[in-house]
């Protein structure tokens, strides 16, 4: 039973950047191994029983030398007011870059906002 299927589903949007569903802090050194330099997770923490807090899954990220930083994306709303947030990440954190969030859904459609 492999944890990390979810997080190694993976889906590039442009030479840098790519999304993904949920990961798990213990995909972070596999995510280091594949060349990721940062993650930006989009969950609020607590959406569902079981999810790993960002703090913890930040924790991993600074173990395998992963800069992290959270933006987190509750609903449509939160796009609009994000998207700069988003695209500020993106310009200042080392690449490749891996977004995250339950699906994946909402870290694309960031993606899509902040190229505006």
């Amino acid at each position: 039973s492999d944890k990390r299927t979810n997080a190694m589903d993976m889906t590039q949007l442009d030479e840098n950047v790519w999304v993904a569903g949920q990961i798990d802090p213990a995909d972070l050194p596999a995510l280091a191994d594949r060349g990721f330099r940062s993650i930006i997770g989009n969950r609020p923490d607590g959406e569902e029983s079981g999810q790993p807090s960002w703090s913890v899954i930040a924790a991993a990220a600074q173990d395998a030398g992963i800069e992290a930083r959270h933006i987190p994306i509750a609903g449509p709303q939160d796009i609009a007011a994000r998207k700069d947030d988003f695209a500020q990440a993106l310009a200042e954190m080392p690449g490749p870059v891996l977004a995250f969030c339950r699906s994946g859904a909402r870290s694309g459609r960031l993606y899509e906002a902040a190229q505006g």
